[in-house]
């Protein structure tokens, strides 16, 4: 077990990087590029513990629960960003996914003083949110062990609620306040403690695994196809109007009628011309079988 007062591997200095403010611009671009060529290999090693929390994630969340992350300084900006990913990509409800972060909105921009050594006020997000048994709570630390987080799972637990863990150290404390430890240790950074860098390229790794992984096992997607995402642009709108020609075989004039009775939503309108129904006949169909493309379309 490591020693609680010790120094994080994250946050210890390698004397590999200790000139490179003399270095030249390309050299010092090669060392971080090598540095970060072994975060994959790092992430790999924790696989089977994110499948298992992911599967976890999933089952409650097929069960009406939230996945909420909560995360510190770099971390819980990571966490933020991926929960604001999933309304545009998977038209989830944003209340479904969220990211909480010490310190509150100011934090996402500045440094906010003290706010992830306030364990108390991580118990307090919890609660304000009125966390309970169905649903997730991610907590986000690279060392594993930001109070404000350890005081959030904490509060989760007591709740009843499924807590995981993610942190960049091994034998954080932060892994023996969950249920589901993930640990990615990718050792210190090129620059000294500076966790954005392959800490946080690790977190965006795995946080991209729960979400997308959950959603897909949720039946958000269609294949690979984003078949709940929001067409907020003319980008996107194309890309919905491809989709439902490719599920379908219709053509396009044919596919953008069907979108735009469905009120833009794919999956309703793929099965308005396989099933030869109007809207509110394939909401109907799409409910009796979970929301799920795929079994709508057997079925």
């Amino acid at each position: 077990m490591t020693d609680p007062l010790s120094e994080p591997s994250t946050e210890q200095s390698d004397p590999r990087y200790s000139q490179i403010d003399r270095l030249p611009t390309l050299e010092i671009a090669r060392l971080m590029n090598e540095a970060d060529a072994g975060v994959p290999a790092a992430v790999a090693l924790a696989l089977p513990a994110i499948s298992d929390a992911i599967d976890a994630i999933a089952d409650r969340m097929g069960g009406g629960g939230r996945l909420l992350y909560v995360g510190a300084g770099t971390s819980g900006r990571r966490a933020v960003l991926d929960a604001s990913e999933c309304p545009p990509t998977f038209g989830t409800d944003p209340e479904l996914v969220q990211g909480i972060i010490a310190g509150g909105r100011e934090a996402l921009t500045r440094s906010v003083e003290g706010a992830e050594d306030d364990a108390d006020a991580g118990a307090a997000a919890l609660a304000e949110l009125e966390v309970g048994p169905l649903d997730s709570v991610v907590g986000v630390s690279a060392s594993g062990r930001a109070p404000f987080v350890l005081g959030a799972l904490a509060e989760a637990g007591r709740r009843e609620a499924l807590t995981v863990s993610l942190s960049c150290n091994e034998d954080a404390p932060l892994s023996a306040a969950a249920q589901h430890p993930i640990e990615v240790v990718v050792g210190p950074e090129v620059v000294t403690g500076s966790t954005r860098l392959k800490a946080g390229t690790a977190q965006k790794l795995v946080l991209n695994m729960i979400s997308t992984i959950s959603m897909v096992r949720l039946g958000r997607t269609y294949g690979n196809k984003m078949i709940e995402m929001s067409a907020m642009n003319s980008k996107l709108a194309s890309r919905a109007v491809r989709m439902v020609r490719d599920i379908t075989g219709a053509g396009p004039e044919e596919a953008g009628r069907a979108l735009a009775e469905a009120g833009g939503q794919a999956k309703v309108a793929v099965l308005m011309i396989r099933h030869n129904l109007d809207a509110e006949g394939a909401r109907a169909l799409l409910r009796s079988h979970g929301e799920r493309l795929s079994d709508a379309l057997s079925g």
